[in-house]
């Protein structure tokens, strides 16, 4: 028997057309060199209906592939909002990208137009040549320099163009968004989110046991619009009435001090390096006011332990560890302790990855692809399903990465019966020495607990005796320092002893992916390479 609900498409047009109508006077501030910007909902609407008919004169129409190249801003905002809703497909480009991942991305996607911010004109100049699918570059500013040929100005479009525009009827599950992860290990895999993936994710971001995003919230958005939407937050925005920050390039611990303290923001959503960042700026200032933040949510890495308890011991502000990938759209487990927990046990659940939220099936498999139980003890891969998870790439690629209808996170760890992850590495980044496995993100986040530590990275080095061993890269903060006996020692108050590295190098700064997230590969290459200067504990 069926039932006698009504089958409504879920639809991103929905949401910003509820953006508009009930909370067209909620807001968007842009940081720019000049000041704030701000621009309320029902204005995003309307220039994003004349960028809707902008986009429609130049060709874009159904499935059409539109880029950004684009920092964290209100144009951008209008790019997501009139992409998806008239049809077509919006593909955001991570401005971090080397020149070779650039080109092979936009021709993977065969991208038709690309708007792009002036300051980052340079980096789309270098692959200009090489990506032919391209017709139509829109600037947001000028290229006063002809880098890139003929182009269309942002703004001069939208001024010729009515704000009127009837958002079509589309399939829920036609494609939306198209996102690509990080390439760390081979080319680029593009991920297809559609209507209906991108509103129920958002809706998950409202929930008060995720990130519980409200009309009383007003966010700022750290992590970068290129990097997996956002995090979803525009739509979770204009579906919640949630006012927006949008910090443009500025993404350093004195900006973002600044902008705490001037416009007050609720909550502000990055990953652990940009806050950890945070932490050293208001370390340098006689006071710092965090007062208007019921958290912080950090995601993309693990966050270390010495971090949430120093957000809450000197600001009083508590760290919210988020869990996700590209290939999740990425919320998939957020780490808000049970309700009853104690100070002690609540700071313990916040260090953990993350619970599984609902919408999300989570299981741990062996290496042999047997079942193992959620008890906190037995590490395994995640494996995961949902109406958020993708179930293939983009042109059909990385099979081995599926399982019977699961996604194979790469993600190791354990899994307690409360539904909380604990992920002790990736399994291209997990040591094995002498057949028994040493967590590298384990090791990390306890080093990163000593006062003289700023940023720690461990990886796996060749070892004749025990095939491989640990290396710890350290970055000392700027007015301090330690020697590789106190810093072993204090690792022993913490691990077993047989983890403790032998091989320790001293560096200005850990490397960096275009998400922010350590580059193990390129620390592993520095080591064979022989271009660390090693030193060995006895």
């Amino acid at each position: 028997m069926k039932s006698t609900m009504q089958d409504a498409p879920l639809l991103i047009r929905d949401i910003v057309l509820r953006g508009e109508q009930i909370y067209g006077t909620k807001q968007v501030f842009t940081l720019t060199p000049q000041g704030v910007d701000v621009a309320s909902f029902s204005q995003v609407a309307a220039n994003a209906r004349r960028l809707a008919n902008a986009f429609a004169r130049l060709g874009v129409s159904a499935d059409t592939r539109v880029a950004t190249l684009m920092w964290n801003t209100q144009a951008h905002m209008e790019v997501y909002l009139a992409t998806p809703t008239m049809g077509a497909i919006l593909h955001t480009l991570n401005v971090r990208l080397f020149p070779e991942q650039l080109s092979f991305i936009i021709n993977d996607a065969e991208d038709y137009v690309i708007v792009v911010e002036e300051t980052l004109i340079p980096i789309l100049a270098r692959v200009r040549s090489l990506i032919p699918s391209v017709r139509h570059i829109i600037v947001k500013g000028h290229d006063s320099e002809g880098l890139l040929g003929d182009v269309l100005n942002y703004d001069e479009l939208l001024a010729v163009e009515t704000d009127h525009f009837d958002w079509p009827d589309l399939d829920e599950r036609q494609a939306a968004i198209l996102c690509y992860t990080s390439g760390t290990t081979g080319d680029p895999k593009g991920v297809l989110y559609s209507h209906r993936s991108t509103w129920l994710h958002s809706m998950a971001s409202t929930v008060t046991n995720s990130v519980g995003l409200s009309e009383s919230d007003r966010v700022l958005a750290v992590v970068p619009m290129f990097h997996v939407n956002a995090w979803g937050l525009v739509y979770t925005a204009f579906m919640a009435g949630t006012d927006l920050i949008m910090p443009n390039m500025l993404f350093k611990g004195e900006y973002l001090l600044s902008m705490i303290e001037q416009l007050r923001p609720t909550i502000a959503l990055g990953v652990p390096t940009i806050w950890n960042d945070l932490l050293r700026a208001a370390s340098e200032k006689t006071t710092s006011d965090f007062s208007s933040l019921r958290g912080i949510l950090a995601g993309g890495a693990a966050v270390p332990r010495s971090m949430i308890e120093a957000f809450k011991e000197r600001h009083g502000v508590d760290v919210i560890q988020g869990w996700g990938m590209t290939e999740t759209s990425p919320l998939a487990a957020v780490a808000i302790p049970p309700g009853a927990s104690s100070p002690e046990e609540e700071i313990t659940y916040r260090a953990k990855t993350g619970r599984i939220i609902a919408g999300i099936e989570v299981r741990l498999k062996d290496v042999d692809g047997q079942a193992l139980p959620w008890d906190g003890v037995s590490v395994g891969e995640f494996e995961l399903r949902g109406p958020w998870v993708t179930g293939s790439y983009y042109h059909g690629q990385g099979s081995e990465s599926f399982r019977d209808g699961w996604l194979r996170t790469g993600d190791i760890g354990t899994l307690d019966a409360q539904g909380f992850m604990v992920i002790t590495d990736r399994t291209k980044d997990v040591i094995k020495s002498g057949g028994e496995w040493i967590s590298s993100v384990d090791l990390e986040n306890k080093l990163m607990g000593h006062p003289a530590v700023f940023e720690a990275a461990v990886v796996a080095v060749p070892d004749d005796r025990w095939d491989e061993r640990p290396l710890a890269c350290v970055v000392f903060r700027s007015d301090q320092t330690a020697t590789v006996e106190e810093l072993a020692t204090f690792l022993a108050d913490h691990v077993v002893k047989w983890w403790i590295p032998e091989r320790w190098a001293f560096v200005e700064s850990i490397p960096k992916t275009s998400v922010g997230k350590f580059d193990k590969k390129v620390l592993r290459a520095s080591y064979a390479a022989g271009a660390l200067e090693i030193t060995q504990r006895s």
